[in-house]
């Protein structure tokens, strides 16, 4: 009686913790005065977040934010966005004109767009908010710089305003142009004389309003815009809440703290699985253009042989990973680029083949070195088959050991080129050929100057020519060949392994409906969410 008892509380434990948290957090917020508690509760979605906030400022920011950038879609709009394709269409505007030299790019806005704080969106808001970012100096500004020998260089001249619903953008080269709408999409514009609140109350022209932000718990509350320009929400209150930790929102989701966890990366693929199984949630799996890879450092004594990163790919049994330990959550990747993008062309595949890659490892002279296998701490999913990697290395002949260790510390040694292999994933930036550039110019190795992107070292003059044609190109199909190109050569170098896209997965309240995310995995999809009484 006793055991079946201890059974009995240690199955409830959990339910009675996230019970008395979610209590403390009412009690807290209604003492403090933190949040704005709606006449009908049932109409608060909570959304989890894995992240925790920094700043709430996405355009001044000296560093990245990636819990910001996420409530950026909820809050703010941008000049433009990007289709089903990956290229970019208005979001703000609603026309785009390239001048016949190439240099002018201007942009007609929506009528009748209104600010959050009631001001009717104008040019002067554009340049105002281009303005502050480049005053600013942080770190989104820098795509808009280049720097030739020792001097930082502006590809936009100037800003021009001819209306109050027109602004022009001059750029410095017609070849700009592509690189300019890429950079251009992350932007939010905000309304004129309102970057200083812009950290502790946002103010934007998006789909919800800022409301609250407990910076202690990271609790961010937001409001339905009603007059939000592409049809108001059709849910109310939207609450975004930080769980850093995969048990705490495992416990979170099973008690309903939590209504969504969009793209929960922390929580195994056994874990998203149990789900399926619980009478009150869902499991949502989505096509996802993110992408996981193998990094190598191009550097390092052993991996700058080109065999021995053919062999490691050949090596591998990714579509065995993906039934076996990611439970079919991904889609094996030929590029970097997804295959939706209008610029993709799939490589050199490297199909299973350990015979070949023993050849291969014969060939190179390898000698038993040690490859140090670096991962990042906390990913269960990760660990998981990062040990399958090294035990299929090992069964083709490579001397392969693991080294987990804390993100940020993973992230410098990278940045330093202190590693040989590691595994990540690359997160929105892979969506746009451009980021080709960015993951294996010569240009882009990290540096004093340079913070991203081509950790593997990797370099190429071939690759450097052709893709900076590729990138200075006004012709769309000129460039698709070009991108196609670049990608061939990557392919057969292999700096860099595309492992798989990852499925973008959602868990949910069965009360929670409408769920429709797209590959590239961001939030714009909370407006559309509705509440199934």
């Amino acid at each position: 009686m006793k055991t079946k008892t201890k059974r009995f509380l240690l199955r409830r434990l959990p339910l009675y913790f996230a019970r008395i948290i979610t209590v403390l957090l009412i009690l807290n917020s209604v003492n403090a005065g933190v949040f704005s508690q709606p006449n009908n509760p049932t109409e608060i979605v909570t959304i989890s977040v894995s992240e925790k906030f920094s700043t709430l400022d996405t355009l001044t920011a000296t560093a990245s934010d990636a819990a910001a950038d996420r409530i950026r879609y909820l809050i703010f709009n941008s000049l433009v966005k990007k289709d089903e394709k990956f290229d970019y269409t208005g979001d703000l505007a609603r026309e785009i004109k390239t001048s016949a030299d190439g240099k002018t790019i201007t942009f007609a806005l929506r009528d009748n767009v209104k600010f959050h704080n009631g001001k009717i969106l104008t040019a002067a808001d554009v340049k105002y908010t281009f303005d502050e970012l480049f005053k600013s100096n942080g770190y989104k500004s820098g795509a808009f710089f280049e720097t030739v020998g020792s001097q930082k260089v502006a590809h936009i001249t100037s800003i021009e305003i001819p209306n109050s619903n027109t602004v022009k953008f001059v750029l410095s080269r017609a070849k700009l142009r592509n690189r300019f709408l890429s950079n251009l999409a992350l932007i939010p514009v905000i309304p004129e004389q309102s970057v200083a609140q812009q950290s502790s109350h946002p103010v934007g022209s998006g789909a919800f309003i800022f409301v609250s932000f407990n910076q202690e718990l990271n609790i961010l509350e937001l409001r339905a815009n009603p007059d939000y320009f592409d049809g108001a929400p059709s849910i109310h209150n939207v609450r975004v809440k930080t769980v850093t930790d995969a048990a705490a929102l495992q416990v979170e989701l099973e008690s309903g703290a939590v209504d969504i966890a969009p793209l929960p990366d922390r929580l195994s693929p056994d874990i998203l699985k149990s789900f399926e199984q619980n009478p009150k949630l869902k499991v949502e799996q989505f096509s996802g253009a993110n992408i996981d890879y193998l990094g190598f450092n191009t550097k390092s004594p052993v991996l700058k042989k080109v065999k021995i990163r053919q062999a490691i790919a050949y090596g591998i049994d990714r579509q065995r990973i993906i039934n076996e330990v990611l439970l079919g959550q991904a889609k094996i990747a030929h590029s970097v680029l997804p295959a939706e993008s209008w610029a993709y062309f799939e490589a050199a595949k490297y199909g299973y083949n350990p015979e070949r890659a023993r050849q291969l490892i014969r060939e190179s002279g390898y000698k038993n070195e040690r490859i140090l296998f670096k991962i990042s701490l906390g990913n269960r999913a990760v660990i998981q088959y990062a040990q399958v990697i090294q035990n299929s290395l090992r069964a083709i002949g490579l001397n392969v050991e693991i080294e987990v260790l804390e993100p940020n510390t993973l992230r410098t040694q990278l940045a330093l080129g202190q590693f040989q292999m590691n595994t990540g994933r690359w997160i929105g930036g892979n969506q746009d050929p451009v980021f080709l550039n960015d993951l294996f110019a010569t240009g882009a190795i990290p540096s004093g100057r340079v913070s991203c992107c081509n950790r593997s070292r990797y370099t190429n003059a071939r690759f450097d020519k052709i893709i900076e044609e590729a990138l200075n190109s006004a012709d769309r199909e000129k460039a698709k060949v070009l991108y196609a190109e670049a990608q061939k050569i990557v392919g057969d170098d292999l700096p860099l392994l595309p492992l798989w896209y990852p499925a973008n997965l959602v868990v949910s309240n069965k009360r929670i409906g409408n769920i429709k995310i797209n590959p590239g995995g961001d939030w714009s999809f909370v407006k559309n969410l509705r509440i199934n009484n």
